[in-house]
């Protein structure tokens, strides 16, 4: 019997097509929450620092923590274990806040950071298909490292501001908040 092998050398059909970005290569850091390993583009990262206090805001969706104070300027923070819906745990000392700026700083609150990975675009590909109820509109793609895979996130569209507490002025800038 013979093996039938089928390339496509044509366009990409359109239910291919329809919502796949291209990802340009880069380096992302590497993050972890539960058993599960993330990426964002390094690009975005301003700092990792450990757990800091954390000051409850009211009113605020369930992922988002607080807000910090980061040598004088108010950061929001959002743990993206609830975000995700991944059951939460006790925040220990491989907790992380990853500072990224989308066009405000945030925080966002991640079990383990682990390294920064070089990913070339060729070992970037689009999100499986999870069906319409599913909203992968977040990721940017899977990257492949040796054998494992990383979900490379879209952190701007992860932090979306929409759904975001409206936080007082000073709080959502990046300028140092007034003493």
């Amino acid at each position: 019997m013979e093996a039938i092998v089928e390339v496509n050398t044509g366009p990409p059909s359109p239910a291919l097509a329809e919502g796949v970005r291209s990802v340009p290569g880069g380096k992302f850091l590497t993050f972890s929450l539960d058993r599960e390993e993330f990426g964002v583009q390094i690009l975005k990262v301003v700092e990792i620092i450990g757990v800091l206090d954390i000051t409850v805001v009211p009113h605020t969706q369930e992922f988002v923590r607080g807000v910090i104070n980061l040598r004088g300027k108010v950061i929001p923070v959002i743990d993206l274990r609830a975000k995700f819906g991944i059951p939460e745990t006790a925040y220990n000392d491989q907790t992380c806040i990853i500072v990224v700026d989308v066009g405000t700083l945030m925080g966002i609150v991640v079990d383990t950071v682990q390294e920064v990975h070089d990913i070339e675009s060729q070992d970037i590909e689009p999100p499986p298909s999870l069906g319409r109820t599913v909203g992968a509109d977040f990721i940017l793609g899977m990257g492949k490292v040796k054998d494992d895979v990383k979900i490379l996130l879209d952190i701007d569209r992860v932090l979306n501001g929409d759904e975001l507490v409206e936080l007082p002025e000073h709080v959502s800038r990046s300028e140092p908040a007034r003493a």
